[in-house]
């Protein structure tokens, strides 16, 4: 086994870590904040969209049951990359959709995955490949937000069952829910 870390930001860092807790191989999905000025973030300066960060996640995954390529092509697909620094209502630089390699084997795997995503959407894909720099946990309360607090949260429950049906649509092979049911 083999274990890989990927950086990805795709809007709230709660429903992308929702659809990434269901994808085989995954081990840990962890929520923080990477790509901004201030030191060590809390998610109200986050939040503002004055510190530059993106909420993101930082995702371990066994390379031998999932390849960054395929993780990327999960990411790409599960958001909507053509947005420009927002994920529906949400609206700021902080949700931006952006993927932050870790070596330059991922930043071309990252310019490849965009590539093969592109015919998929009906507009430009603004995703943006950013460099890797600190990343800053966000605070407990936000860890596996959606398997506690946010199944009552009525913004996850309008935004994450879409994204985990389309993860479990078109990638049905790769959800250990679909592998369960």
């Amino acid at each position: 086994m083999t274990i890989e870390t990927a950086i990805v930001a795709g809007g709230c860092f709660w429903c992308t870590e929702a659809v990434f807790n269901d994808v085989i191989g995954v081990e840990k999905v962890e929520s923080g904040y990477i790509g901004g000025t201030a030191e060590n973030p809390t998610y109200k300066q986050v939040c503002s969209g004055s510190t530059g960060h993106a909420e993101a996640i930082r995702i371990s995954f066994d390379t031998d049951m999932l390849s960054y390529g395929d993780l990327l092509d999960m990411f790409l697909g599960t958001h909507d990359p053509t947005q420009l620094n927002r994920q529906g209502n949400d609206i700021g630089t902080q949700y931006r959709s952006a993927i932050f390699p870790l070596s330059s084997e991922q930043e071309e795997e990252a310019k490849a995955a965009i590539l093969r995503a592109q015919p998929d959407w009906p507009a430009p894909i603004v995703t943006t490949i950013e460099p890797n720099g600190p990343w800053w946990p966000a605070e407990d309360y936000h860890q596996s937000y959606w398997e506690g607090e946010g199944q009552r949260n009525p913004y996850c429950l309008a935004v994450i069952p879409p994204k985990l049906k389309k993860l479990r649509k078109s990638f049905a092979a790769r959800s250990k829910a679909a592998a369960e049911a």
